[in-house]
This record gives structure tokens, sequence and C-alpha cells, in this order.
């Protein structure tokens, strides 16, 4: 189990109006995990900064709870393809930004639509507030969807994905955070695309996981369990300490 030990403060202009304080450092946050690791070296408490990302699957959230427990970020599910909308997101965009959580949407990519509709849908759902994080690209396979089980050639991949950034970018002022898994990223050359990456590894740090790449996010869990929060939510730890935390928020317009 992590222990707070550590909180640093910021300001942010959140879209709820006004100056919210932003909880943009928390060390060793109070966390627990159902299925925990015996991590052998360089574990996830070794970085200090820990968030969360979350759907409509986690239920009702406390913010403020959760925020206290060492939440420093959260990454929200937005959207999915190009006509789907999670319901819950913007309850819990709404309250991230009262509770001063940081906060970021992301989009899960369908291969079977658009990535020029996807991107718009996204932009119809997501505000462009002052303070948000990156907007957030998510590409995996879809082996179990019920419509879309496509698995394109690793070209077409990174194209439809450059041509979502770009509308992204262009919107929001920011180019986007691309997430994704071991074997999407080693299958399709993600690397090539040349963005800042958000990489799920739930066994290994990382960095192993991930050889000889340039990280920002790591999801490590998927079975965490966090105040706030009923059941199990995603993990995540940002790549460095409190002070590089402040400098990646300001340099993201934070």
């Amino acid at each position: 189990m992590f222990r707070p030990l550590l909180v640093v403060l910021a300001f942010a202009l959140l879209s709820c109006g006004g100056p919210q304080p932003v909880a943009v450092t928390t060390a060793a946050p109070r966390f627990d995990d159902t299925q925990p690791v015996d991590w052998p070296d360089r574990a996830p408490h070794h970085h200090p900064v820990h968030g969360i990302d979350l759907s409509r699957y986690q239920g009702d959230v406390d913010w403020s709870r959760a925020r206290a427990a060492g939440v420093s970020f959260a990454f929200i599910k937005a959207t999915e393809g190009g006509d789907r909308l999670d319901p819950a997101f913007r309850e819990n965009w709404d309250a991230a930004g009262r509770a001063g959580v940081a906060r970021g949407a992301y989009h899960f990519f369908y291969w079977c639509g658009p990535p020029v509709e996807q991107a718009e849908w996204f932009i119809r759902h997501v505000p462009r507030s002052s303070g948000a994080l990156p907007p957030v690209l998510d590409l995996e396979y879809t082996p179990f969807s019920p419509t879309c089980t496509r698995r394109l050639p690793p070209a077409e991949v990174r194209a439809r994905a450059r041509a979502f950034i770009d509308v992204i970018a262009r919107h929001y002022g920011q180019r986007p955070v691309i997430y994704t898994t071991t074997e999407f990223w080693r299958e399709n050359e993600i690397d090539r695309l040349g963005e800042e990456v958000w990489l799920r590894s739930t066994a290994r740090h990382v960095s192993d996981a991930y050889p000889d790449t340039s990280w920002t996010f790591w999801q490590y869990s998927g079975t965490g369990i966090v105040p706030g929060i009923e059941g199990e939510v995603d993990l995540n730890a940002f790549n460095g300490g409190p002070a590089e935390w402040l400098a990646w928020l300001a340099a993201r317009g934070h």
C-alpha cells in the first residue's frame, strides 16, 4: 500500500469557472491492488506522481476523496468510434474539475470508421478547457468488438492515427498523447508516429516492456483500489518527480 508523503498545489482556470486548486503532485498515494505484482525492482512507487484512468464502469466517483488519497491526474473516457459517448463522461469531467484533479479525455479508436469523423465526434463532446491535460488517442486491437475486429496493415494504422491526431491538434492547440499496449506498439511500430506516449505494462516495468522508448505515462495496473472509487480502477504513474510534473504541466499550457 502506498502512503501519502507530499502534496504540491498549483492553480489553473478550469471550465467550471474560477481558479481552482489543482493537485499537481502527490507522492506515495494511498492505493491498493486486488492483484498486486511482486515488482523485483523499479516498482511503480518509485515514481511519485500517480493518477487514474476510468470510464462509466467505475460508477459514481468521490473525486475529492480520490484526490485526497493521491490522485494527481485522471484520464476520463469520452468517446469511442464515431458515434459512442461514454454516458459518465461529462459528470466525471465536471466533478474532477471541481475537485481540483488535473483531467484529460480519451478516445477509443475504431478501425472501421473514418478517422476525421471520429476526431469530429470527440471535438463535439470534449470541451476545449483551459488547463486540461492533452487529449488521448487510445490505439488497441478490438478482437471482442461486435462490429469491428479489423486488423489493418501497420502503415494504414499509422496513417489513420495521424489523420485523427492532426484534426485534434488543430482544434485543442496541443498534440494528443497516444495510449497503447505492448503488442499493438510492437506490431504497428507506433514509435514511428513520433508522439508522446502513455504505455500499458502490468507485469514488467514499462522501460523493460518498451526498450529504448521515451514515455510520459505508465499504466501499471488494471486492478487498483482507490479511496472514493468502488471496485477496481486503472493506476498510472508519471515519468518524473514533482518538479518534472510541474514543468510538464506548464509546457502543456496548464
